[in-house]
């Protein structure tokens, strides 16, 4: 990850951070729809990822692509496309529809050349504040502990995941999903199998 992208993630952060206060209710965990807690499987398309975009019969459309800061794509006759947030498959379907004035019937595809890093930030009473990569599928416990674990000042009941809304998202605004450590660690139910995702962003109050 480049400096200015670091940069733009933890202030990003930082800003969802401030403005917990005003997001209004909290979203238990248990009460999230199953999409939330875990992703689905197939693989979601990020900023920084490499794209494979092939276009039957249209070489002169088709090559290798990078996802923009801004989530989006540009290729020949299908101008900007947004590609942050959406499967390979969705994206393909996206494609093909912008062509279809220029190509009859287009078929695309579209595959991962190259991932880009999963990055979250991991704020308030913990021991080492700061944005840290993580593997895919990996859940709070390993963010906590990359951040030094929860400081004496910490309160157990108060742990959040900040999730940025907006475009790519789906939604208007972030949402704010709360933890326990207790059920952390225990390691069950929808608090166990939370995944965290890319600009997400973990506050420990």
């Amino acid at each position: 990850m480049t400096d200015r992208l670091l940069r733009k993630t933890l202030a990003a952060a930082l800003a969802m951070a401030a403005a917990c206060a005003s997001l209004g209710p909290y979203v238990p965990v248990e009460s999230l729809p199953a999409d939330e807690v875990r992703p689905p499987a197939e693989y979601i398309i990020g900023e920084g990822d490499l794209l494979a975009v092939r276009v039957y019969g249209q070489e002169a459309l088709s090559g290798q692509v990078r996802v923009r800061s801004d989530g989006r794509i540009t290729l020949p006759f299908a101008n900007d496309q947004l590609a942050a947030g959406l499967t390979p498959s969705m994206l393909a379907q996206f494609l093909q529809a912008a062509l279809k004035t220029y190509v009859v019937a287009p078929v695309v595809a579209v595959s991962l050349e190259e991932s880009h890093p999963t990055m979250v930030s991991v704020l308030g009473n913990v021991a080492t504040p700061g944005v840290y990569q993580i593997a895919p599928h990996d859940g709070l416990l390993v963010a906590l502990a990359k951040a030094g674990g929860l400081t004496p000042l910490a309160s157990q009941d108060q742990i959040f995941v900040v999730r940025p809304g907006g475009e790519r998202s789906g939604g208007p605004g972030p949402l704010r999903i709360r933890f326990t450590y207790r059920a952390l660690a225990r390691a069950d139910g929808p608090a166990g199998q939370f995944e965290l995702r890319d600009t997400d962003a973990v506050v420990v109050e």
